[in-house]
């Protein structure tokens, strides 16, 4: 399913030191700089509207938690709903998350990627640019730290299975392994946006984890 239109953001939500551009990022790379504090850092690929994001900042204070998105229009929606949160220690990037993991973020830096519906590239032509390819996910193991974690997740079976064997083939990650659907408890209790729009249609999500020894 295509994404959805937004709402403009509300005039009266101060986005300062929750919406960011990559290039505004510190170079080298010094997440105590960015987020004001030594914590582990969990990044979740392609944000959209921000709902896990938010829930991973609400529910995880003592981690520092980036979103990254390409489409500036979302990233900034997601930005307001983190201020409107108050997380501090919760940032929003505008930008392309293949080049901040594959030559910005240093080895072991990171506890967790989260990637959750990526664009499938539906065309055969196309494919080369789905974010899971055998240089994202190397990168993503180098920037891991011990014990951290790789989530997955599409609604589209041939991705997937696809997606597996690339990880497979390409690092040393361990897994898959695949957690079961959660039963929400109310409108906002999926992980993401998309998830709610297939769970509700009755179409199926693949869902899988790795973990860097």
């Amino acid at each position: 399913m295509s994404r959805r239109s937004i709402k403009s953001i509300d005039a009266n939500i101060d986005l300062t030191g929750y919406y960011l551009e990559a290039d505004n990022l510190p170079d080298p790379w010094d997440a105590t700089e960015l987020f004001g504090r030594a914590a582990p850092l969990v990044i979740e690929v392609g944000s959209g509207k921000g709902l896990f994001v938010c829930r991973l900042a609400i529910d995880h204070p003592e981690r520092n938690v980036m979103g990254i998105e390409v489409s500036r229009k979302y990233a900034r929606h997601a930005a307001a709903r983190l201020a409107r949160t108050g997380a501090a220690h919760a940032r929003m990037v505008q930008g392309d998350a293949i080049p901040m993991i594959v030559d910005r973020l240093p080895a072991d830096s990171v506890a967790g990627v989260h990637v959750y519906f990526p664009d499938p590239w539906w065309k055969k032509r196309h494919r080369r640019r789905r974010i899971i390819s055998s240089t994202f996910v190397a990168h993503v193991q180098r920037v891991l730290l011990p014990g951290g974690q790789l989530h997955f997740w599409t609604d589209v079976k041939e991705y997937f299975e696809s997606a597996l064997e690339i990880i497979g083939d390409s690092t040393q990650l361990r897994g898959p392994h695949f957690p079961a659907a959660v039963t929400p408890t109310h409108d906002l209790d999926y992980r993401t946006n998309f998830e709610r729009r297939m769970r509700t249609h009755g179409i199926d999500v693949f869902r899988s984890e790795f973990t860097k020894d």
